[in-house]
């Protein structure tokens, strides 16, 4: 599965992996693929270090990256106090009734909760960059959108790619105007934030739009099929996330959310704004859904409501309160349903490729001649 985008960045197979786990990042990589960590969690810069010492201790000098989270516009000025102070007070009740409603206990006494969403605040996102420049990474991915001008100059000047997701044909000449390396085709399908046009009308589009730019495909892709099918609407590779949710390397914070995905079908997950007030896709739970009642107060714009609810999903993890629970997670998820190590899954993605090109070599009477 190699194409000149793979070769470029010398891994064997064009298929990027992005996660929130160190060692499933070194794991795709050792596999041959192009793991990528997500970094938004990590508010506190010598978190981040950490893992990175620990990433390239364990990805066997196999190319790695790193992905953030830049808002496109900045705000001067604006604290997280200043942020939180917005919220109104019929929002945090609705929380505070939603969370009694299902008996959810609090957290203990002077516990914080465990994520909150300052990564989606420039600033974090440049203190995580300080630290990421030290280290070898390749590619540098903005989830929303192009990142700003200085930071593509900053990469370039160290050799890094930069890549950015986008939703819409549109979206993705901006990013090549932008000076972006790579743009990342993410269909409706997608977990976590995704816009309306689903992958197979979506990748074509954007290989056209941004030609000669190398396209990564992503969005309900979960088998070797499906990227033959990425690879033959012209895009150089394939970005897939939801797929690492259940591998064994994932140190997923809740076996009750993993149970959930292993027993998800196609059709459970549904686009909310409930996480983070942007349209995310996620496991369908009676939290989404009391967001999305007519007679709740509805959710508040990014990044209010991951404010809003960061201590509340906090305490719905810790306590596996079952009906609540649930994670961003994509359409593939149907497919997610058993645990394997991300060899095992590799396996998987690279016989099912293999069986699709031998198919359409025979359709287009192109068989074996040996």
């Amino acid at each position: 599965m190699q194409t000149e985008l793979s070769k470029r960045l010398g891994v064997e197979h064009a298929i990027f992996g992005f996660t929130p786990f160190p060692a499933v990042v070194a794991a795709i990589s050792r596999a041959g693929g192009f793991g990528v960590l997500g970094a938004v969690r990590y508010t506190a810069p010598d978190d981040l270090k950490r893992d990175l010492d620990w990433i390239e201790a364990n990805v066997d000098n196999m190319p790695y990256g790193l992905d953030v989270v830049m808002p496109a516009k900045k705000v001067e000025g604006v604290t997280e106090a200043d942020v939180e102070a917005m919220i109104p007070e019929k929002h945090r009740q609705y929380v505070r009734d939603t969370l009694a409603k299902y008996e959810v206990p609090e957290l203990a006494e002077g516990e914080v909760s465990g994520w909150r969403i300052t990564g989606w605040m420039e600033q974090v996102a440049r203190n995580q960059l300080d630290v990421a420049f030290d280290y070898p990474i390749k590619l540098l991915a903005n989830a929303l959108g192009s990142p700003p001008v200085d930071v593509v100059e900053r990469a370039h000047e160290r050799g890094v790619l930069v890549a950015a997701l986008a939703g819409s044909a549109r979206h993705a000449r901006k990013h090549a105007e932008a000076g972006i390396d790579i743009v990342v085709a993410q269909g409706y399908e997608a977990g976590g934030h995704t816009g309306e046009i689903a992958s197979m009308v979506l990748t074509p589009e954007v290989v056209d739009a941004v030609d000669p730019l190398p396209v990564l495909a992503a969005g309900g892709i979960g088998s070797g099929q499906q990227v033959a099918a990425a690879l033959s609407l012209g895009a150089e590779g394939v970005w897939l996330g939801s797929i690492w949710l259940t591998v064994t390397e994932a140190e997923m914070h809740s076996r009750g959310v993993t149970r959930k995905l292993l027993a998800a079908g196609s059709g459970d997950t549904v686009r909310s704004r409930a996480l983070t007030g942007k349209p995310a896709r996620q496991l369908r739970t009676e939290w989404t859904e009391a967001w999305d009642d007519p007679n709740g107060p509805g959710t508040l714009p990014m990044p209010l409501q991951g404010l809003l609810v960061a201590e509340a999903l906090s305490r719905i993890q810790k306590y596996e309160v079952e009906p609540l629970l649930g994670t961003p997670v994509g359409q593939i998820v149907g497919r997610m349903n058993s645990e394997r190590s991300v060899q095992e899954v590799f396996d998987d993605l690279t016989r099912g490729f293999e069986h699709a090109v031998d198919r359409i070599n025979r359709i287009a009477g192109r068989g074996d001649q040996s």
